[in-house]
């Protein structure tokens, strides 16, 4: 049973920077990638950005591409997304989610931690 812990959120000014981490309890032989999703309210959830097992492939959203960079931690099983130059729309909640295909899909949750980008 994989277990995502996501942390380093919290708040920070217009301009700032913060990591958020994602610490798994283990990393199946067959985990096909490991993502950054978020919410603001009323807003629907989207995917920030993704990295592959190896680290080579990453994907970011267009809002995000430039600011913030997804890494992977390979002796601490950890995703780190390092965001830079926060605006007030980066607000909103963080969920790390690590995808596997072992058997067939499946998605692996965090919690959530909560960015807040005063102006």
């Amino acid at each position: 049973q994989v277990q995502l812990v996501e942390s380093g959120g919290g708040s920070v000014q217009y301009g700032g920077s913060l990591r958020l981490s994602c610490a798994a309890s283990e990393l199946p032989a067959t985990w096909y990638s490991m993502s950054w999703y978020r919410q603001a309210p009323g807003k629907e959830r989207e995917l920030v950005a993704s990295i592959g097992r190896t680290g080579d492939m990453t994907n970011y959203a267009d809002s995000v591409k430039g600011r913030f960079v997804i890494s992977r931690d390979n002796v601490e099983n950890t995703v780190h997304l390092q965001m830079s130059s926060l605006i007030p729309e980066d607000t909103a909640v963080y969920w790390c989610m690590l995808l596997d295909y072992q058997v067939a899909r499946v998605e692996y949750w965090g919690r959530g931690t909560q960015v807040t980008v005063s102006s």
